[in-house]
């Protein structure tokens, strides 16, 4: 079975996002979806593990989102920084972005993502956690980075995929596709547990 085919043909797939990162992983992953955007307040434990946490975000983003039809699968996804035992989500201002960028300086932290898969008549929600590791950031850097790109909208206030990940993350262990806010074969390996139960 090829996955995006047996869904194009036989679901209608909704991304609940706004984030034009996951609208171009889901095109690259050979998906046709719509999308659908509803605003919720976030209420969350944030003492839970990271993982209880984007996967309750990921519902929360869920439930604000109305499904008509019975071939509907809804995506909603969230993704956290998560670093010495502290969530880091999207800077409010530029200061709030420096902050954040030296406290990732010259260490690992982690990134989760939480998913959550919704039709009429069931859920599934997993999450996925990689781990970056950061060179040593100097003011210059940072201060480049913040002038020339957008990190209010990324949590961490970074995006692997824009210079500082070229420039300053020295690896990663596992899904480069979550620190960018998707993790794809996650993503693919629920669809099909999705559709086939």
């Amino acid at each position: 079975m090829i996955l995006q085919e047996k869904i194009n043909r036989d679901y209608q797939l909704i991304l609940g996002s706004g984030s034009p990162r996951r609208k171009v992983l889901l095109e690259n992953m050979g998906f046709e979806f719509d999308v659908a955007i509803q605003e919720v307040e976030e209420n969350v434990d944030f003492s839970l593990p990271a993982g209880e946490i984007v996967m309750a975000l990921a519902q929360q983003k869920s439930q604000g989102i109305e499904l008509k039809n019975e071939n509907q699968i809804l995506i909603t996804a969230d993704t956290i920084v998560y670093n010495d035992n502290m969530v880091l989500g999207k800077p409010k201002n530029l200061q709030e972005a420096k902050e954040m960028l030296f406290s990732l300086s010259d260490k690992s932290h982690q990134v989760y993502s939480g998913i959550c898969l919704r039709s009429p008549k069931k859920e599934l929600s997993d999450y996925v956690c990689t781990e970056v590791y950061f060179n040593k950031l100097d003011e210059d850097e940072v201060d480049y980075y913040l002038r020339t790109y957008s990190p209010l909208d990324k949590a961490g206030a970074y995006g692997i995929q824009e210079w500082i990940g070229f420039h300053s993350i020295s690896s990663i262990n596992g899904s480069y596709y979550n620190v960018m806010g998707l993790p794809c074969a996650k993503l693919s390996e629920m669809l099909k547990k999705f559709i086939l139960e």
